[in-house]
């Protein structure tokens, strides 16, 4: 069974769930876990798991449930994944403590597209949903929100980290989220009265002594004027030291910072720039777009108008010196760069790509870099100019020296390779894909 990837999907927003909470001691792991499978039945809808995973990957049944239960039991803690194969993308865990009561049980959910739930029925469902589990189990804190927002908010328990929230608890309500189950503590702390007076889409108290807040009816409209008001309005409400103006324009801040921007990254890079963004946070790729496309690269430099004689005596043989360099980063590099076989321009880019996202430069040992990474490099970079532009190697002694003669220029690989490792910066400013984009327009 074929899973929804999130790696493999358009880089989206999601809405995120997280639930925190215990159940009381029940003969059975299928007993303790009941609840929630009910409720995820019968109100779940469209984004109904079809696929549960613990040890193997099963078909949604409860017959997998109780077999994949039967597979983890042996160890202190349970924790099931749930998936599923068709739109929306649902990336869902199930986790409990041990045998102890009341044993923790937390549950988190990510879901793609958060566009999804723009739809007020497909939220009213998901509300249910939640709902339901919060009655039959005490929910201790619970919030679900688009996860670039939340990103973007700081930290996800209150603003604040996980270790601070659980030492402390939770004495205030230190960020506001579009569904939120508030426990009993804090409810206490904010006062009752003031927590079911909230104005928001839906306020409930919960059998336990809880508090059910859904700010809107859409989970989707979060950065809209109106729902930023009415955030910052429920926030000030329960945090009475808080300005108004204050919160909002910091809601508004974050609402700018997500305002899709176009790419419009320079011709020579834009081949690479384009896959960075999603190697970001969601919550840092519009920003990250913005960025690159301010950036522009360095006029290459790498190249002489009137190339240096060979000075070798067997040039047949530095060649060949040259193409078991390029072979050695092949070799080296195959597995994680497949293309890299095919020695063509995308394979620079894929390079590229590659050395930036491992931040090459700056995480390996220098003198590996340049004793054997950077001239191998060079080797490549200067044999794809002879493959692709119809190039000619004029070999030096001088390995820097050494150049690729295309057209009425002579271009230098191996100084553009150095030069190109230095850094994690310097493989955007002598990237290769500019450097073959740049040579091909002197191609004859």
């Amino acid at each position: 069974m074929k899973i929804l990837e999130f790696h493999e999907l358009p880089v989206e927003d999601r809405l995120r769930l997280l639930v925190d909470g215990n159940v009381a001691e029940c003969a059975t792991l299928e007993a303790r876990l009941e609840p929630i499978l009910n409720a995820l039945e019968a109100h779940g809808g469209e984004w109904m798991p079809d696929v549960i995973e613990g040890r193997r990957r099963r078909k949604y049944s409860r017959t997998a449930i109780s077999k994949t239960l039967e597979e983890e039991r042996t160890s202190g803690s349970v924790s099931i994944g749930l998936y599923r194969t068709t739109a929306p993308a649902l990336d869902m865990t199930l986790s409990l403590g041990s045998t102890a009561s009341p044993a923790e049980l937390g549950i988190s959910a990510t879901l793609q597209p958060l566009s999804f739930f723009s739809r007020k029925e497909r939220c009213r469902e998901f509300i249910e949903t939640v709902r339901a589990w919060a009655r039959h189990i005490p929910v201790t804190y619970a919030m679900a929100h688009g996860m670039a927002d939340r990103q973007l908010a700081g930290a996800p328990y209150f603003g604040r980290d996980g270790t601070t929230s659980r030492r402390d608890g939770f004495d205030k309500v230190y960020e506001l989220f579009w569904l939120n189950i508030f426990g009993p503590q804090l409810v206490e702390s904010v006062g009752r009265e003031r927590m079911l007076s909230t104005p928001a889409h839906l306020v409930e108290a919960l059998p336990n002594g809880s508090v059910l807040l859904v700010l809107r009816p859409s989970a989707a409209d979060f950065a809209s004027e109106e729902a930023r008001v009415a955030q910052a309005r429920a926030h000030v409400h329960l945090r009475p030291d808080l300005d108004f103006d204050t919160v909002l324009r910091t809601l508004k801040e974050r609402s700018a910072a997500l305002v899709p921007v176009e790419p419009r990254f320079h011709p020579d890079v834009a081949p690479f720039l384009s896959r960075l963004p999603d190697e970001f946070a969601i919550s840092e790729r519009q920003r990250k777009i913005a960025e690159f496309n301010a950036f522009r690269p360095p006029e290459v430099e790498e190249w002489l108008p009137v190339g240096l004689p060979a000075d070798v005596e067997n040039q047949e043989r530095v060649r060949s010196d040259y193409g078991d360099l390029a072979e050695s980063l092949v070799a080296a590099l195959h597995t994680k760069v497949p293309s890299i076989f095919d020695a063509t321009p995308e394979s620079l880019t894929d390079l590229d790509f590659y050395f930036w996202r491992e931040n090459f430069p700056e995480r390996y040992e220098r003198a590996l870099i340049d004793e054997h990474t950077a001239p191998a490099l060079g080797a490549f970079l200067g044999g794809v100019l002879v493959r692709r532009l119809g190039g000619t190697w004029v070999p030096r002694q001088k390995l820097e020296e050494s150049q690729v003669r295309v057209g009425n220029r002579v271009w230098l690989p191996f100084l553009r390779a150095r030069r190109y490792m230095q850094s994690r910066q310097s493989l955007l400013d002598y990237s290769l894909t500019q450097f073959f984009h740049e040579a091909e327009r002197y191609r004859p």
